[in-house]
């Protein structure tokens, strides 16, 4: 396994610095709605995924993940169905892992609640 460690831009002064995650450009974004989680995570979990390849690549060339065209039944987010833009599929994936990290703690805290109750209600060895 490769591990890829993020390079210093202070170098490269060709890159333009990144702005912080609240320093939006005014106009340039329009927040539309909050998502429930749980309801994308669920989505997701019914989307078909395979492997393919573009007709123009080699034979043993594999990509892995969902066709545009489920990708745009399922979501609607594109005007069209021919392609998955990458900043949506990563939003999805990051709705994803939320929704999976609040799910995991529900069901740590149901854990830690149910063996609570066990240990009152298991009498002690003698």
């Amino acid at each position: 396994m490769r591990v890829f460690r993020r390079r210093s831009r202070a170098g490269d002064q060709s890159v333009p610095a990144r702005r912080s995650a609240g320093a939006r450009e005014s106009g340039a974004v329009a927040p539309v709605g909050a998502v429930n989680g749980y309801a994308v995570l669920e989505t997701v979990a019914a989307l078909p995924v395979s492997t393919w390849r573009y007709f123009w690549e080699p034979e043993d060339v594999r990509h892995l993940g969902p066709m545009a065209q489920d990708w745009h039944a399922a979501f609607g987010f594109n005007r069209d169905d021919t392609t998955i833009s990458v900043v949506d599929g990563l939003g999805v994936a990051l709705v994803c892992v939320q929704a999976l990290h609040r799910r995991v703690e529900e069901l740590t805290a149901e854990v830690d609640r149910l063996r609570e109750a066990a240990s009152m209600n298991t009498p002690e060895a003698a």
